[in-house]
Formats: structure tokens, C-alpha cells, sequence
């Protein structure tokens, strides 16, 4: 069978630095295949010049054996195929509906758009993704892992032959994932080819009929999904043995660092009062604290709570080092020794308009001032020293952040909030959308912090991840504390036990 997509010895620079050295690639009609490697191995920047994106490249390209080279994503829409990419790209103001169909929206006699006719049809899109909110509704009301199924949905409105899945499922959860590769089967028996990049390698298994592995800028190799264990994979990927998780090491002090007490939060949803109900727990100097839970149960308003972006609606007390603190708003919290890693880094964690340098000194702007004035030798300091120590692999500190892969964003926002000295170091699913080298390295600089007495408080959604290196893990069930488990009793059987909704 002739391939429906074929890219031939792919070059491709950025500023001078080649990212892609002679990548061949390819996907038959019908077929799934998964694109895997490293943050930085080049998937993304070879699947946006299959949709158009990037324009000036060397090598060839072929659709059903003809040379094509799109001069922008419409041309490649137009072509069919379409794109969802890693970073959700929606407009926040506009209506799910709206965000399907923009550029595209129908029109009726006089050249109005036809709400109705959009509305119903994305309805229908929507009704086979199980989206069950309104289509009529700003997408800046729905939650990521939401909008991630709009973006979803935007693809599917296409029609394309071929659809390339740049990370669907890393703000899903368990079930939203199944509706997902529920869709992939589907596409796959009508013909309709695949492209399914994913740092959760169990899912290549469940739905990949093939996998490119590439490595720093290159195919290293190309087999069939089933002939392959997760082990050698991942030996591919990263050109190297590494295990699968970091085992948490050392043990913390006694002394507590936070202490929280009957912490409530109300919500102005129909039908729900609390969205947290008499929180209290403590973390003690240099602990691991892991908080587990399935989607709503609260455990992304628990960090927005502690670092004061919610103080209206939030009550009970805080205490860091013994000290009660009113946490009115995020910089008092950031004063107190708070730091907060949200889950959503291009939404509400960097500025990828900003360079490297910018973003990472953004919190700690007062330690690069002189005479209340910024001092460029300063933040160039402060930033080229965490580059460095948290090897961040970046070729120009001026460079706009947006030109950095996942990993290295991700990095970044840690050194911004690490540059703040915090007492307590919250973290908001800290690994989504990050390979399992980039994970190996961020565990174990979260076991260094905590020696050096960090507590750290990390909710997550990957259980293994959990019980790697946490001390111990809090389970949330509708807003309230269902359980706490010490690292020897927890067991994922246990944590889903306490997190599944009461009868």
C-alpha cells in the first residue's frame, strides 16, 4: 500500500540551528501512527510542516506520491489535513461553536453567519466527543481538559483524511481518553489516517498500528506498535537505559512548614455550595506531599486556595513556619514563601510573546532591580544561573520562550518560581505534556529540593507518578479529604477506593 503521506530527508533551522537533520517519515491510508521522543526530538516541528505551519524547509514532501509544499495551514486544510496541537489554540471570548467553525463559519443570504446551522452542527460534533456543556458558551468558562475536547472537535469539523493528535489526551481524564481513542478507531475504519503523538506510552498500545521513534532530531526507528515493550521504547527515545520512575529517597524532618486548617472555598456553580469543605492537613521540612483525585474533586482549587487566587470565596487558616498568614492575593502568597506551578503554562503560567530571560526573573523582580530600577546585568545573571542548574536547553536567553519544546518550557517555569526562594512549593500536574526523560529530571530535582528542606505539594493525575516519590499521598472526593496514606500503604486500588464518588 502506497502511503497516503510521505516527508523525505526533512531539514529544518530555526536562527541558524538545524532541529531537524534528514527526517524520513510516513503514514499509510487508514493507519495510526504514533510519533514519540523526547521534548526537543523534533516531532512537533515535522508535524507543523505536514500541516503548513513552516513553509521554508529542505526535502520533500508527498500526498498520495505528488510533491506538495503548503504555503499556510489553510492550503494543508484544504488538502485535508488538520491539526491539534499541544498548546490549546482557541479564543477564550468566543463560543464553542465559534472556535469549531472560525474562518469557516456558515453563512446565509446577505453573507450573515448562520448561527443556527453552526450551532447544530457543532452540536453534533461535539455529542460524539460526549461533550455535554453548551455549545453556546465562551470557552474561557470550560475547564482544559474541556477545551481540549473543543479542540478535538475543531479537527473533526474538517472532514480531513488526516488528522494530526499533538498530545489529545494530556488534560483528559481516564474517560475523556477513552471517548478519544474511541474517535481514533472510528477515524481508522473510515479511512482516515492518524498521526497520535503521546508522551503516556500505554495509550500507543492501545490504538497505534505503528511507531516512529525520533531522537534529537532524527528517525531512529519505525516498528510495529505490538513488537516493541515499553522498556525498549523508552531505551529508543532517550538513548539510553532509564528507569521507568524515580523512587523517592531520604526522609523529611519532623518540623511543619504549612499547616492548614478547616479551609473551605464556596462556589457560584448551580447546585454545588463548596468546591472545598474542612481542608486541614500539614507538610512538614523537606516532605513530599501528593494530592490525588479525579476531575472536580478539588484538587487544583486546593492550590489556587493556598496561593491566595481565590480569597473571596475561600476561608479557614494558614500557617507557614508557625506563622499565620493571610493570603489576600498571590503576591502576599509569594511573599510568604508560596510558589504556585499551574497546570496550564501557556494560560496563566508564561508569556510566550517574552524571552527566556524575561519570563524566568518575572517573580522575583525585586532581586533584579537596582535603585528600583531593572538592571539587565542582574536578570541576565539570575537567568543563566538557573539555566544552568536546571540544565535547561535554550541557544539564546533573549529567544521568545514560545520557541522552546515542553520540556524546556516546563523547566522555565520551575526556575521562575524557584528563583523566589519558596518555603513551599506547590506544583499543579508538573509533568502534562512532558517526555519521560524530562519527567526522570524534574523528580529528581524535586527530591533535591526537598533536601534542602522545600516541602513540596504536588497534585497529579498519574498515579505511578504519586507513588514514586511521594512521602505521602492526600486523596480528595468532592472537595473534601477522603484519605491520607503513608508512602508503604499507598496502592493505586487504595487511592482509587478513597477518590471514587460516595454511594
Amino acid at each position: 500500500m502506497d502511503p497516503l503521506l510521505r516527508m523525505e530527508s526533512i531539514v529544518k533551522a530555526f536562527s541558524g540551528v538545524r532541529v531537524l537533520h534528514g527526517v524520513d517519515f510516513e503514514v499509510l491510508p487508514g493507519e495510526v501512527m504514533a510519533l514519540v521522543g523526547e521534548n526537543g526530538a523534533g516531532k512537533s516541528t515535522l508535524m507543523k510542516i505536514a500541516a503548513g505551519v513552516h513553509a521554508d524547509w529542505d526535502g520533500e514532501v508527498l500526498l498520495d506520491g505528488e510533491p506538495v509544499r503548503f504555503p499556510g495551514t489553510r492550503a494543508a486544510e484544504e488538502a485535508g489535513i488538520a491539526i491539534i496541537y499541544q498548546e490549546l489554540n482557541l479564543v477564550p471570548g468566543l463560543t464553542v461553536a465559534e472556535n469549531i467553525f472560525l474562518g469557516r463559519e456558515p453563512v446565509r443570504f446577505g453573507g450573515f453567519i448562520d448561527y443556527p446551522s453552526m450551532n447544530r452542527m457543532a452540536r453534533e460534533i461535539m455529542d460524539s466527543l460526549h461533550f455535554d456543556a453548551p455549545v453556546t458558551i465562551p470557552v474561557s468558562e470550560l475547564r482544559i481538559g474541556a477545551q481540549q475536547l473543543v479542540e478535538i472537535g475543531k479537527a473533526l469539523s474538517q472532514k480531513a483524511r488526516l488528522v494530526i493528535m499533538d498530545e489529545p489526551t494530556s488534560a483528559l481524564t481516564g474517560a475523556e481518553a477513552e471517548v478519544l481513542f474511541s474517535v481514533v478507531r472510528e477515524l481508522r475504519s473510515r479511512g482516515v489516517s492518524v498521526i497520535y503523538i503521546s508522551h503516556r506510552l500505554d495509550e500507543l498500545y492501545q490504538i497505534a498500528d505503528r511507531v516512529t521513534v525520533m531522537r534529537d532530531g532524527r528517525t531512529v526507528e519505525v516498528i510495529p506498535a505490538s513488537g516493541i515493550s515499553r522498556r525498549e521504547l523508552i531505551a529508543l527515545m532517550v538513548g539510553r537505559d532509564l528507569e521507568q520512575f524515580f523512587v523517592r529517597e531520604g526522609e523529611p524532618a519532623e518540623e511543619v512548614v504549612l499547616r492548614v486548617r478547616d479551609l473551605s472555598r464556596v462556589s457560584h456553580a448551580p447546585g454545588r455550595p463548596c468546591l472545598l469543605e474542612d481542608i486541614s492537613f500539614e507538610v512538614r521540612r523537606g516532605e513530599q506531599l501528593g494530592i490525588a483525585g479525579l476531575l472536580g474533586s478539588g484538587r487544583t482549587e486546593l492550590l489556587e486556595s493556598l496561593f491566595g487566587a481565590a480569597a473571596r470565596d475561600t476561608t479557614g487558616s494558614v500557617e507557614i513556619e508557625g506563622e499565620k498568614i493571610r493570603l489576600t492575593d498571590p503576591r502576599r502568597a509569594i511573599q510568604s514563601g508560596l510558589a504556585l506551578i499551574t497546570e496550564d503554562r501557556k494560560g496563566n503560567g508564561l508569556i510566550l510573546s517574552m524571552s527566556v530571560e524575561q519570563n524566568l526573573t518575572l517573580a522575583a523582580l525585586k532581586d533584579v532591580l537596582h535603585l528600583c530600577v531593572l538592571s539587565r546585568e542582574k536578570e541576565r545573571a539570575l537567568a543563566e544561573e538557573y539555566v544552568d542548574r536546571l540544565s535547561i536547553d535554550v541557544a539564546d536567553l533573549e529567544n521568545p520562550i514560545g520557541t522552546l519544546s515542553g520540556g524546556n518550557q516546563q523547566k522555565v517555569l520551575l526556575a521562575k518560581w524557584l528563583a523566589t526562594r519558596p518555603r513551599v512549593l506547590l506544583l499543579d500536574e508538573p509533568t502534562r505534556g512532558v517526555d519521560v526523560g524530562a519527567k526522570h529530571e524534574l523528580y529528581l530535582y524535586l527530591s533535591k529540593l526537598a533536601a534542602e528542606g522545600v516541602a513540596v505539594v504536588m497534585a497529579s493525575s498519574e498515579m505511578p507518578e504519586l507513588l514514586s516519590i511521594c512521602d505521602r499521598i492526600m486523596v480528595l472526593r468532592e472537595g473534601r479529604i477522603s484519605a491520607i496514606f503513608d508512602r508503604e500503604e499507598a496502592t493505586q486500588e487504595k487511592i482509587l477506593q478513597a477518590a471514587a464518588p460516595a454511594a
